[in-house]
């Protein structure tokens, strides 16, 4: 027999409740008591006019009009007790009782509760007077502070705030929207339902007043059905069960407001019933019957009876709002086109309506609600939209974005579905600070994938964690960032490669000093579109302002992708390269990797510019795009032939030297001969070859020289690899194993030299001719270091003379002083040392004598004093005028915290009777917690820094001494590293001032 059914309510929630409940055929009839135009005489719906404050009157009605259940829609009802008052009357009712209820009404029990039970949720407080929260508010250390109101501003739920002004200002002003997790629970089973999100704010961008809910969607993308089953089993499920150890059974709808943090999801707040308007897109999504769910609920048979859900559909409501709400509004204003929007296919459900003269008018401040179910939140939100516009009354304020956060993560590749695979992603977008470090995470999340819906049977999981390393320093320096994100995917994707790993998802860390946030969305793009190239999901991002660790405009970007390869397809890499195997070569890009440390160097003694034409025949490309060119993704083209079995390995060699590339899939029992006049070497090579005065060996382990990636295979195999390979990729047959080479290197690059040649451009850059690559090389710098063990520059010399690209090398260290540690490291360095005691001689000269028999003999050209102690007379001086280089420390003042002793440190020409001819200086900035010590070390390592660089441009001519005493520069030119521009030899020195905060 059918029953009759009462709606306690008179809104949008009401109206989609009653509306469900009709479609059932076991009710016969639904009372809506108050309810609203849209509930007046609707088929199976009509209004009762019983007063529903009193429960003895409403149990009497439902006796005398034999009502066989109630729904309550009102929080304020549950907490006062009418499921209560029914149940004892003998009248079914669904709804948790007022004990139950008060994990809504009562945010102290709530939260004790959670305490007690260890459920997460945040550190709370409890106020009744706005200068007590606000004075612990400020007394608080907590990384976020949520602000909750109870009372006549429940409806405004909570505000989450980033800073303790924020949430002072939060207690009288609630605001801030939460993703919800409903379910139907019978007070042991909990059945979850999809979740929604509401937009409280009153106008489009979430800007404007904060309302009780202006529209939502359902479900959304950032919870994702594997979070949802954790959301079920750790928070949902565990609250129910100890709501029932507490003699407190929770049966009915439970809303749970949820914050997803780094440490995992944590629940806000609680209600007890349906949201509005999330009821109004959940409700249309239900599958089975509405009165059956119930029944099966109030009968602890849930278990039995499970709700199911439209699959591939989703839900959108707009509501319609009188002017002026939420504030003072108008009321009956005539509503039309109700009639248009229902022959488009929607469900209006009305809210703030009633019947007038036959016509529908306004009553409330949420007039309408219009939902709209498509196979997609866009669609859904645009069909929406369309009814919106049919409908019309004076005034009416409604949002166009509802869903927009959905969508904006959909078009970010958050949550994207590529081939098929099942990726979505759980962001959050509040900010907390972690003072100890002082960082601001603008993002966090956290990804999910489904890996079997990939299709693997036995998979293995690959994972490649990359940077860029200097070339963001190129980047940077050229204002051009939107290459870099595209660069990030492919040296990570290429990298798991090498296994035959497939590119499932990637994910990047971005910090910086302070957040541009168009550089910030111009590297994001370029990852999204890479991520699309390759194949794989751009699962998200995490962001980060870390205060004091970079200077303006500065970086760092890092990557990290995980791929999967059938277990018994992981056989590349392993070195199983064999005598007469083919390498076959596939093109570079460019310049990628270790090789921009190099690049760097070679520009700081050229007369070159990121903005000067790029060498040969690149058109009107400058040398920063050229640089910048992104590395190849050879994923999407290689896979298939990487899997057909007739590849024995793979080494992507884009981001490191040729040589080193190629070592990682040679045995050592095999060597390697390549041929590289067989491939096409790009002219910026060419130009970097004769620049940075490289020799053949020092190319080829530094640079890819035009060679991106190699793969091994059979003779027998190889041409027709290499078609396969060239149906998308340029490649050729580069070189073969041969037999171990016991002499030598283990890999030898024949015509390197002739192949540099052949493809070098006509023109530098600076639009002179290239001169023979036949000339004689420049013989690098002949350099003396002298030392009193004071010094803590020798050990970064060292290094830096050993570096391709150097000018420079160390041939002799001198100290002053036996047994101190820069000659235990010259000798550990091959470096030849002389001890030349001061105290043995009689006279400043005849010391000074002795050291420049020792420089001659070693024929040395160029002298670095590193903490060298002792005065050098004045014909020692006259002789080696411009050939010396010291590192001067002047002593100052800066005030901090308090008045702390600092140095400022360059390098300089020393020289007789003549001001200081500055050749280079690093800056270090002072923080605000810096102490002597601590800003001391700083300084030390900037001089690590700053010694090989002037070094470098003295050894390399760049800079000399002019004849007025002054820093000469060769010609004007870009400075890297350098903080001013280079003038010439009528200008004044290259000289920087220290910043009030900051020391050089």
């Amino acid at each position: 027999m059918a029953d009759r059914v009462l709606v306690i309510g008179s809104g949008g929630r009401e109206h989609a409740l009653a509306w469900k409940l009709a479609q059932s055929p076991h009710v016969k009839q639904v009372f809506v008591a108050p309810g609203n135009a849209g509930t007046a005489d609707n088929g199976k719906i009509s209004n009762s006019a019983v007063l529903v404050s009193n429960h003895t009157i409403v149990t009497q009605f439902c006796k005398d009009h034999n009502i066989g259940l109630v729904l309550v829609g009102q929080e304020a009802l549950l907490a006062a007790g009418i499921v209560d008052d029914l149940r004892a009357a003998g009248v079914r009712c669904f709804g948790p009782s007022a004990k139950a209820a008060q994990l809504a009404s009562n945010t102290s029990f709530a939260k004790a509760f959670l305490d007690r039970h260890g459920i997460p949720t945040a550190r709370w407080k409890a106020f009744t007077n706005p200068q007590e929260a606000c004075r612990f508010i400020i007394s608080t250390d907590f990384p976020a502070r949520v602000v909750r109101a109870r009372g006549p501003a429940a409806r405004k739920e909570v505000t989450i705030a980033a800073s303790k002004e924020e949430a002072c200002r939060a207690v009288q002003e609630i605001m801030q929207d939460v993703v919800t997790c409903l379910c139907f629970t019978d007070g042991v089973t909990v059945a979850s339902m999809p979740p929604a999100q509401a937009h409280k704010r009153l106008l489009d961008g979430d800007q404007g007043p904060n309302t009780g809910g202006m529209g939502a969607y359902c479900p959304v993308p950032q919870v994702p059905e594997v979070l949802l089953e954790k959301i079920n089993d750790a928070i949902l499920q565990h609250v129910v069960d100890s709501m029932r150890q507490e003699g407190a059974a929770y049966v009915g709808v439970l809303q749970t407001g949820l914050m997803l943090t780094k440490d995992g999801v944590k629940i806000l707040n609680f209600k007890c019933q349906f949201g509005d308007p999330q009821c109004q897109v959940i409700l249309p999504l239900l599958k089975n019957d509405f009165y059956e769910v119930i029944q099966a609920t109030i009968d602890g048979k849930l278990c039995s009876f499970m709700p199911a859900w439209s699959e591939n559909s989703t839900a959108v409501c707009v509501v319609m709002a009188s002017p002026g709400y939420p504030g003072d509004y108008d009321k009956g204003m005539e509503v039309t086109g109700l009639l248009q929007a229902k022959e488009l296919g929607l469900q209006v459900f009305h809210a703030g309506t009633t019947l007038k003269d036959g016509r529908v008018v306004t009553s409330g401040g949420r007039v309408l609600s219009i939902t709209a179910v498509k196979e997609d939140l866009m669609k859904a939100l645009g069909e929406a939209n369309r009814g919106v516009a049919a409908i019309r009354f004076k005034g009416a304020t409604y949002r166009k974005d509802i869903g927009h956060r959905g969508i904006r993560l959909l078009k970010q590749s958050l949550g994207l579905i590529y081939k098929e695979r099942c990726v979505e992603a759980v962001t959050n977008d509040v900010l907390f600070h972690q003072p100890k470090r002082s960082i601001v995470k603008i993002r966090g999340f956290t990804g999910f994938f489904d890996l079997k819906a990939c299709g693997y049977d036995d998979p293995i999981l690959v994972s490649q964690t990359k940077g860029l390393g200097s070339k963001l320093q190129v980047a940077q320096a050229c204002k051009r960032h939107d290459t870099i994100g595209q660069d990030l995917v492919a040296v990570c994707v290429n990298g798991i490669l090498a296994q035959g790993a497939e590119p499932l998802f990637f994910l990047t860390y971005f910090s910086c000093g302070k957040l541009d946030v168009d550089v910030a969305q111009t590297i994001k793009e370029g990852i999204a579109e890479a991520c699309r190239n390759a194949g794989c999901a751009f699962l998200g991002r995490e962001m980060a302002e870390v205060t004091g660790m970079y200077s303006s405009g500065e970086y760092d970007l890092a990557g990290f992708v995980v791929g999967a390869v059938e277990r018994g397809q992981m056989l590349l890499g392993l070195q199983r390269a064999d005598e007469e195997d083919v390498f076959i070569g596939l093109a570079s890009s460019g310049i990628h990797g270790c090789g921009f440390n190099i690049i760097r160097k070679i520009l700081l003694m050229s007369s070159l510019h990121y903005s000067s034409p790029a060498p040969g025949s690149c058109g009107d490309k400058t040398l920063g795009d050229v640089l910048l060119t992104p590395a190849k993704l050879y994923s999407p083209s290689l896979l298939p032939v990487l899997r057909s079995g007739h590849v024995k390995a793979f080494a992507f060699i884009a981001e490191e030297g040729l040589l080193e590339g190629i070592s990682r899939v040679l045995p050592e029992h095999v060597s390697a001969v390549l041929d590289a006049l067989s491939w096409k070497i790009p002219e910026i090579f060419c130009w970097l070859y004769k620049e940075g005065n490289l020799s053949e060996e020092e190319m080829a382990w530094t640079f890819n020289c035009g060679i991106g990636a190699v793969l091994v295979v059979q003779k027998e195999l190889a041409q027709h690899v290499l078609k396969d390979v060239q149906r998308h990729e340029e490649a050729w047959l580069i070189g073969e194993v041969v037999a171990p080479c016991h002499t030598g290197s283990h890999i030898k690059v024949k015509n390197l030299l002739e192949a540099l040649q052949l493809s070098s451009p006509q023109h530098l850059l600076n639009n002179a001719v290239v001169e023979s690559q036949h000339q004689p090389r420049r013989n690098k710098v002949k350099v003396a270091v002298l030392v009193s063990g004071t010094g803590t520059n020798l050990a970064a010399l060292i290094n830096y003379a050993k570096e391709p690209g150097s000018c420079a090398q160390i041939v002799l260290v001198i100290s002053n002083k036996s047994g101190v540690e820069e000659l235990r490291n010259a000798a550990r360095a091959g470096i030849p040392t002389r001890v030349i005691d001061h105290k043995l001689y009689g006279s400043r000269s005849e010391f000074d004598s002795t050291i420049d028999q020792v420089l001659e003999e070693f024929a040395v050209e160029l002298i670095c004093l590193s903490g060298f102690m002792r005065i050098l007379s004045s014909p020692f001086l006259r002789k080696w005028k411009g050939k010396k280089l010291q590192l001067c420390k002047r002593e100052t003042k800066i005030q901090m915290l308090s008045c702390t002793r600092i140095t400022d440190t360059f390098l300089h020409f020393t020289e007789e009777s003549c001001p200081k001819a500055v050749i280079h200086q690093e800056p270090v900035s002072v923080r605000a917690d810096d102490t002597e010590e601590t800003l001391s070390a700083r300084v030390q390592e900037a001089e690590c820094r700053a010694f090989p660089i002037a070094l470098q441009l003295v050894a390399s001519g760049a800079v000399q001494l002019g004849a007025d005493g002054k820093t000469c520069w060769k010609q004007e030119g870009q400075n890297l590293g350098l903080q001013g521009e280079k003038s010439d030899c009528a200008s004044s020195p290259v000289v920087l001032e220290p910043e009030e905060n900051e020391v050089v």
